[in-house]
């Protein structure tokens, strides 16, 4: 099997510190990851590789003896094995078939041959035969979906387009403006049998430009006559989800508000809760009026 210059690959010096070697690493694995990279096999293969070295390089232990033993530092122990027993027997002990340093490499305890390469896609291969598998989480996305006022407030479906795939949602009623929902598994997908990462969606939502809502409750303003603002009377009204008629109270000045219960906007997550409405007055003063008009009016102020 060829050999694997793990610092070649990371480009860093055989006495590069733990802090290069790992600010190495973090650089080239964001820059070959596969979310970065879809469909590129060249940039998953270097994927792959950055990992492989970084498993072995980050750790003290497995450096050491790759710094001795090269790409047969895994079997470092059968080394050492055979050299006390050539010290203890005086004896010739045979390495050919480990091959040191830049020898040939012919293990083949169960007919098959493995690389730190393939545990880092496969898992760490033990002498029994058994794999433990060591997976890379996916990326987690990020997500903007934007709504109207009206549509925040109505439990609906959209379609969202992330990093070229399609998601569809259930937006529920009352979602507000800012909040946050997580997607599990909706995120980059995972390497080596790891989990996929998530995907948060951020709600933005537009200003209406007859209804404030604050909370669960909306605000809004509707013009009454001169007259019915006098002597009292029913004027139709805009509530968020269509007219109402209201009575007007005799003498109700420019300003008043009323508060209609349960006409506000549902509440997140509660089937059948609304918070309020909350209307404010504005009289209608009368333009254009006739003499007629005007002189009645001279007789009540003057009264």
């Amino acid at each position: 099997m060829a050999f694997i210059d793990y610092y070649s690959i990371l480009g860093v010096s055989k006495t590069a510190s733990a802090d290069e070697i790992k600010k190495a690493y973090r650089k080239l694995a964001r820059k070959y990851h596969p979310d970065i990279n879809p469909d590129n096999e060249e940039a998953k293969r270097k994927f792959q590789q950055i990992n492989e070295a970084n498993e072995v390089l980050s750790d003290p232990d497995k450096r050491k003896k790759y710094d001795e033993y090269g790409e047969n530092w895994k079997h470092a122990e059968e080394y050492e094995k055979a050299r006390q027993q050539q010290q203890q027997h005086g004896g010739f002990a045979d390495f050919g078939s480990f091959g040191g340093n830049g020898g040939s490499y012919s293990f083949s305890g169960d007919g098959e041959e493995f690389s730190d390469f393939f545990e880092s896609l496969f898992g760490n291969r033990t002498r029994s035969g058994s794999s433990r598998s060591r997976g890379f989480r996916g990326q987690d996305y990020t997500a903007e979906l934007h709504l109207s006022l009206k549509s925040a407030s109505e439990t609906h479906k959209e379609v969202l387009n992330v990093n070229g795939k399609s998601i569809r949602i259930t937006v529920p009623a009352g979602v507000a403006d800012g909040q946050v929902i997580k997607l599990p598994n909706q995120g980059g997908q995972g390497a080596n049998g790891g989990s996929n990462g998530d995907l948060y969606i951020t709600f933005v939502i537009s200003d209406d430009p007859n209804f404030k809502r604050v909370g669960d409750d909306l605000y809004t303003t509707a013009k009454i006559s001169l007259y019915n603002a006098v002597l009292g009377g029913d004027e139709m009204v805009d509530t968020f989800n269509g007219k109402v008629k209201l009575t007007v109270k005799p003498g109700t000045q420019n300003g008043t508000k009323v508060r209609l219960k349960g006409k506000g906007f549902p509440v997140y997550k509660k089937d059948g809760h609304f918070g309020d409405l909350i209307i404010t007055y504005t009289v209608d003063i009368p333009t254009n009026l006739s003499a007629e008009q005007k002189e009645m009016f001279r007789k009540l102020a003057n009264s």
